[in-house]
Protein backbone atom coordinates (compact mmCIF):
# COMPACT_ATOMS: atom_id res chain seq x y z
CA UNK A 1 0.00 0.00 0.00
CA UNK A 2 1.26 3.23 -0.64
CA UNK A 3 1.80 5.94 1.62
CA UNK A 4 -0.68 8.15 0.42
CA UNK A 5 -3.36 5.70 0.59
CA UNK A 6 -2.20 4.82 3.48
CA UNK A 7 -2.62 8.13 5.23
CA UNK A 8 -5.82 8.72 3.60
CA UNK A 9 -7.37 5.78 5.25
CA UNK A 10 -5.88 6.78 8.80
CA UNK A 11 -7.47 10.23 8.48
CA UNK A 12 -11.02 8.53 7.86
CA UNK A 13 -9.79 5.96 10.15
CA UNK A 14 -9.31 9.12 12.57
CA UNK A 15 -12.80 10.40 11.56
CA UNK A 16 -14.60 7.31 12.71
CA UNK A 17 -13.10 7.50 15.92
CA UNK A 18 -13.57 11.01 17.30
CA UNK A 19 -17.36 10.44 15.96
CA UNK A 20 -17.77 6.81 17.83
CA UNK A 21 -18.92 7.59 21.94
CA UNK A 22 -16.62 8.85 24.50
CA UNK A 23 -17.28 5.61 26.46
CA UNK A 24 -16.33 3.42 23.24
CA UNK A 25 -13.25 5.66 22.73
CA UNK A 26 -12.33 5.09 26.50
CA UNK A 27 -12.58 1.39 25.85
CA UNK A 28 -9.52 1.33 23.07
CA UNK A 29 -7.38 2.20 26.02
CA UNK A 30 -8.05 -1.38 26.98
CA UNK A 31 -8.08 -3.25 23.91
CA UNK A 32 -5.57 -0.73 21.62
CA UNK A 33 -6.50 -0.62 18.43
CA UNK A 34 -3.72 -1.30 15.73
CA UNK A 35 -3.76 -0.65 12.17
CA UNK A 36 -1.95 -3.12 9.67
CA UNK A 37 -1.84 -2.84 5.55
CA UNK A 38 -2.95 -6.50 5.76
CA UNK A 39 -2.83 -9.19 8.20
CA UNK A 40 0.17 -11.78 8.10
CA UNK A 41 -0.72 -15.07 5.95
CA UNK A 42 0.48 -17.17 8.59
CA UNK A 43 -2.51 -15.93 10.75
CA UNK A 44 -4.87 -16.42 7.90
CA UNK A 45 -3.88 -19.82 7.34
CA UNK A 46 -4.37 -20.30 11.47
CA UNK A 47 -7.92 -18.96 10.93
CA UNK A 48 -8.55 -21.23 7.54
CA UNK A 49 -8.54 -18.28 5.19
CA UNK A 50 -7.50 -18.61 2.10
CA UNK A 51 -5.84 -15.18 0.83
CA UNK A 52 -6.44 -15.80 -2.64
CA UNK A 53 -10.02 -15.10 -1.97
CA UNK A 54 -10.80 -14.00 1.31
CA UNK A 55 -9.89 -10.44 2.92
CA UNK A 56 -9.59 -9.85 6.65
CA UNK A 57 -10.74 -6.46 7.68
CA UNK A 58 -10.72 -6.97 11.57
CA UNK A 59 -9.68 -9.42 14.30
CA UNK A 60 -9.81 -9.11 18.19
CA UNK A 61 -7.28 -11.28 20.16
CA UNK A 62 -7.18 -11.91 24.15
CA UNK A 63 -9.99 -12.83 26.16
CA UNK A 64 -12.97 -11.55 26.25
CA UNK A 65 -14.77 -9.17 29.05
CA UNK A 66 -17.59 -11.57 29.34
CA UNK A 67 -15.54 -14.79 29.88
CA UNK A 68 -12.27 -12.97 32.08
CA UNK A 69 -11.76 -14.07 36.08
CA UNK A 70 -9.51 -13.11 38.74
CA UNK A 71 -7.80 -16.05 38.86
CA UNK A 72 -6.85 -16.11 34.57
CA UNK A 73 -3.34 -15.42 34.17
CA UNK A 74 -4.29 -13.29 30.64
CA UNK A 75 -1.45 -14.31 28.85
CA UNK A 76 -2.06 -13.07 25.51
CA UNK A 77 -2.57 -9.24 25.36
CA UNK A 78 -5.66 -8.28 24.23
CA UNK A 79 -6.43 -5.81 21.55
CA UNK A 80 -8.03 -4.92 18.34
CA UNK A 81 -6.58 -5.04 14.67
CA UNK A 82 -7.83 -3.38 11.56
CA UNK A 83 -6.13 -4.11 8.01
CA UNK A 84 -6.45 -1.29 5.85
CA UNK A 85 -6.36 -3.41 2.77
CA UNK A 86 -9.35 -5.57 3.98
CA UNK A 87 -11.26 -2.39 4.54
CA UNK A 88 -10.89 -1.47 1.20
CA UNK A 89 -11.36 -4.52 -0.53
CA UNK A 90 -14.86 -5.21 1.49
CA UNK A 91 -15.73 -1.30 0.66
CA UNK A 92 -15.30 -1.51 -3.16
CA UNK A 93 -12.25 0.46 -3.14
CA UNK A 94 -11.59 3.70 -3.42
CA UNK A 95 -12.92 4.88 -6.65
CA UNK A 96 -17.32 4.29 -6.23
CA UNK A 97 -18.29 2.37 -9.05
CA UNK A 98 -21.78 0.68 -9.95
CA UNK A 99 -22.33 -3.08 -10.32
CA UNK A 100 -24.38 -5.19 -12.96
CA UNK A 101 -27.59 -4.77 -10.34
CA UNK A 102 -27.04 -1.03 -10.15
CA UNK A 103 -25.66 -1.11 -6.77
CA UNK A 104 -23.03 1.20 -5.87
CA UNK A 105 -19.67 0.54 -4.07
CA UNK A 106 -16.16 2.20 -3.18
CA UNK A 107 -15.47 5.35 -2.13
CA UNK A 108 -14.74 7.31 0.41
CA UNK A 109 -17.95 7.08 2.25
CA UNK A 110 -18.06 3.18 1.47
CA UNK A 111 -14.69 2.97 3.32
CA UNK A 112 -15.44 5.33 6.15
CA UNK A 113 -18.83 3.05 6.57
CA UNK A 114 -16.69 -0.21 6.62
CA UNK A 115 -13.89 1.06 8.78
CA UNK A 116 -16.87 1.97 11.47
CA UNK A 117 -18.57 -1.65 11.01
CA UNK A 118 -14.89 -3.08 11.49
CA UNK A 119 -14.20 -0.87 14.83
CA UNK A 120 -17.37 -1.62 16.52
CA UNK A 121 -17.50 -5.28 15.28
CA UNK A 122 -14.09 -5.95 17.18
CA UNK A 123 -15.27 -4.01 20.26
CA UNK A 124 -18.43 -6.64 20.21
CA UNK A 125 -15.87 -8.86 20.53
CA UNK A 126 -14.58 -7.66 23.16
CA UNK A 127 -17.52 -7.74 25.17
CA UNK A 128 -18.24 -11.33 24.25
CA UNK A 129 -20.67 -10.80 21.37
CA UNK A 130 -20.63 -13.61 18.93
CA UNK A 131 -21.07 -13.43 15.24
CA UNK A 132 -24.74 -14.26 15.31
CA UNK A 133 -25.13 -10.98 17.68
CA UNK A 134 -22.87 -9.08 15.70
CA UNK A 135 -24.73 -9.82 12.32
CA UNK A 136 -28.09 -9.04 14.49
CA UNK A 137 -26.71 -6.03 15.15
CA UNK A 138 -25.74 -4.81 11.64
CA UNK A 139 -22.02 -5.09 12.38
CA UNK A 140 -21.24 -8.45 10.15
Amino acid sequence: MRRQERQRFDALLEEVLEALPQRLRDLLEQAPLIVEDYPDPKLLAELGMDPETESLCGLHTGVPLTERSVTDSHDEPVTIHIFREGIIDEAGGWERWQDEDDQWWGGEEAIREEIRITVLHEIGHHFGLEEEDLEALGYD
